[in-house]
């Protein structure tokens, strides 16, 4: 039995098929205590507590949470499509959680019965296109969005999906040219590779801090998160293209969202922070009296510095998934033709623009240089002057109050027929 075991442990293939097994309960559990750590993050922002009431601090709210959602009645619309009805957030879910699957958690590890110099990568899959395959699987959301509101029968979800597909659409964009610049950089698709690349070295949000910024606004429109909620605008659209849904059809929706979201965060972990390093230049820091530990558990072997790279990538994403948070409870929902505009006119030129930066200095035989920070931020605060310092846009709304305010002035001279410019 027990070599048995060993043998299962030293081969890639069933170790990675277990690791994708162990990930995936881990993920469900951590989704189920996201929505609990959104709450108490709300409540942190409105200065009050929050759930307190199930179990001690609140622990057990999402399991009061999952019971209330089980007995739930099961309502389908009258005049909705079945089919797609219960296909769609079934299609939200999986898309969110088999993205998380190429994600290098842990690096390689060495067992102790393994020969010398074998090792197995810490991962579900190690795939050659590895942030190709991730924008991929990110975009394929918009189906169960689009499903889930067209298959409703109802105006109020179709509208929230046709939203929430302009808006995906969108904001893929600027999310790839943010991603292109780094992959311009490492001249890799890996994403193994390009956590490798960053261990002992700069970490890429120092040399590329404005695609970092692109991406990380990005992957908020993606997950359909405030300033970005457009597609469930309760003010406007009752509930979005969920509006219809009730019962465990209406959680998976909300577990895809924050599935999502963890998996977005674990690739800007991966692309701009060094994955599982704990600390950038730890190769610098490995000569330092006392530091050397942290050199150790980014480029060692063995099972126990395996064990604090998952926990430091977790640390991270962590953190990321408390600044989706965070900025949800901070900012104000945009309207939808600032959300448009915010998208060409702000994130597009601007991803284009370090875009030819980087490919500049990859055509000049430098892809890594000072430069790049440097004439990233630039850009940055150029478009901030500009927009600064243009004339506010009139929009259609502000025409109209223009208008109705023009007429009633009219009324109030007893001129009703004259015309105001």
């Amino acid at each position: 039995m027990v070599d048995a075991v060993r043998d299962l442990l030293a081969s890639q293939f069933a170790f990675s098929v277990l690791f994708i097994c162990v990930s995936l309960v881990v993920i469900l559990t951590a989704v189920a205590y996201c929505i609990l750590a959104e709450r108490k993050v709300a409540a942190w922002v409105q200065d009050r507590y929050g759930p307190n009431r199930v179990g001690p601090w609140g622990l057990l709210q999402p399991i009061a949470d999952g019971v209330k959602m089980f007995l739930k009645e099961d309502f389908r619309p009258a005049g909705a499509d079945t089919v797609l009805f219960y296909v769609a957030p079934v299609l939200a879910l999986v898309v969110s959680l088999i993205g998380f699957v190429v994600l290098p958690l842990g690096g390689d590890v060495r067992w102790p019965w393994m020969p010398a110099g074998e090792t197995i990568a810490v991962q579900g899959a190690s795939i050659d296109i590895g942030v190709l395959y991730l924008l991929a699987v990110g975009s394929i959301t918009v189906y169960g969005v689009v499903l889930g509101g067209w298959s409703s029968n109802n105006k109020f979800a179709f509208y929230g999906s046709m939203r929430s597909a302009a808006q995906m659409l969108s904001y893929e964009v600027p999310m790839g040219l943010a991603i292109l610049t780094v992959l311009l950089t490492m001249g890799e698709l890996r994403l193994e590779n390009l956590v490798k690349a960053q261990i002992g070295a700069t970490w890429n949000v120092l040399l590329h801090p404005v695609a970092f910024l692109l991406l990380l606004t990005t992957s908020l429109a993606e997950t359909n998160r405030a300033p970005f909620d457009l597609a469930e605008a309760e003010q406007e659209l009752v509930g979005g293209y969920h509006t219809e849904y009730s019962s465990m059809k209406f959680a998976m929706f909300f577990l895809g969202e924050y599935a999502h979201i963890i998996t977005g965060s674990g690739l800007i972990v991966a692309l701009f922070f060094g994955g599982y390093e704990p600390v950038p230049f730890t190769r610098l820091l490995a000569g330092v009296t006392g530091f050397g530990w942290l050199h150790w558990i980014a480029v060692s072997t063995s099972p126990a510095a395996m064990l604090l790279r998952l926990a430091v990538f977790a640390v991270k994403i962590a953190f990321f998934v408390f600044v989706f948070m965070w900025i949800r409870w901070t900012l104000p929902r945009f309207r939808f033709d600032q959300l448009m505009r915010l998208a060409w006119k702000g994130l597009v030129p601007v991803g284009m623009t370090i875009v030819v930066i980087q490919g500049t200095l990859l055509y000049l035989g430098r892809p890594v240089h000072w430069i790049t920070p440097a004439a990233e931020v630039a850009v940055l605060l150029a478009l901030a002057a500009v927009a600064m310092l243009r004339p506010a846009a009139i929009t259609g709304r502000q025409a109209s109050l223009q208008r109705a305010d023009a007429a009633e002035l009219a009324r109030a001279l007893g001129r009703t027929g004259a015309t105001f410019n």
